[in-house]
């Protein structure tokens, strides 16, 4: 009788580490090399990070092109001691890779992702499918429904959108989004910025800033002009970040939710 991994299947370390086998085929390259080619991945989630990483079986690793790191972190990755730096073409790329402490995970070996931190590997792929910025936790759900709710933004007082046909995306651990057509947003009051963020949900958001004098954080506004299938109904429709708006949805005032973006959000707002 074949089992299956399943919620339960999550199995916890004494250094706080969450982990369980996947059933996908994993690479990740660099450039045109390929550094991982796994059917046996781990998924890992550390403790305090709210997204999880793929370790893989060193067999399933090109180690010949890692050596020991010549300037390893501290307090990084949930203890761990040993640390790689990747060599590729007569590049050296430091820290690209190390080892968690625990036992349950010896034999493992995890990757920083390029679009993440700006190192590493920086194409990813789950079967022929490529993925970005980080895996795709099999526990996490993205639900965009259309709606008929209707849903007011505003601004330090001004109202910036108003519609009765919203895409409510429901995100596991997220505050609801309302995305909403641009015929029903006041987007001459924003101005676009050069700023983008990758999601591997959703895809790749562009941003506007608001022209406004309040105190208002950049890139308040955000669209996906390309979303992944699964999101489609989303697509050029515009969302506010309800941390730093006010949003009322059928005459119902909603509190502004705290949420991992609200801290850097505070932090980019002027003063």
């Amino acid at each position: 009788m074949t089992t299956f991994p399943t919620a339960r299947a999550v199995r916890t370390t004494p250094e706080g580490l969450l982990w369980e086998p996947s059933e996908r085929w994993v690479r990740g390259r660099r450039g045109e090399v390929t550094v991982v080619d796994s059917r046996h991945p781990v998924l890992v989630w550390e403790p305090e990070v709210p997204v999880p990483t793929y370790a893989f079986p060193r067999e399933e690793v090109r180690e010949d092109l890692l050596r020991p790191a010549k300037n390893p972190p501290t307090g990084s990755h949930t203890g761990s001691r040993v640390f790689y730096d990747l060599e590729l073409d007569g590049e050296l790329l430091e820290n690209a890779a190390w080892t968690f402490p625990a036992s349950d995970l010896a034999g493992h070996i995890a990757f920083e992702w390029f679009r993440r931190v700006g190192r590493g590997l920086d194409h990813w792929y789950e079967e022929e499918e490529e993925i970005f910025i980080h895996p795709r936790d099999p526990h996490k759900r993205v639900d965009a429904v259309a709606s008929s709710r209707h849903v007011r933004v505003e601004i330090d007082g001004t109202l910036v959108a108003d519609t009765v046909r919203p895409v409510l995306l429901f995100e596991t651990a997220l505050p609801t989004r309302f995305y909403i057509p641009r015929e029903d947003v006041r987007l001459e009051l924003f101005v676009p910025t050069d700023h983008r963020t990758g999601c591997p949900y959703k895809g790749t958001a562009e941003y506007w800033s608001w022209r406004g004098g309040a105190a208002v954080p950049p890139n308040i506004v955000w669209s996906y002009p390309d979303p992944l299938p699964a999101v489609g109904t989303i697509k050029n429709l515009l969302a506010f970040y309800n941390e730093a708006v006010d949003i009322t949805v059928d005459g119902e005032a909603l509190e502004r939710p705290v949420t991992p973006f609200t801290r850097a959000l505070s932090e980019q707002t002027p003063r």
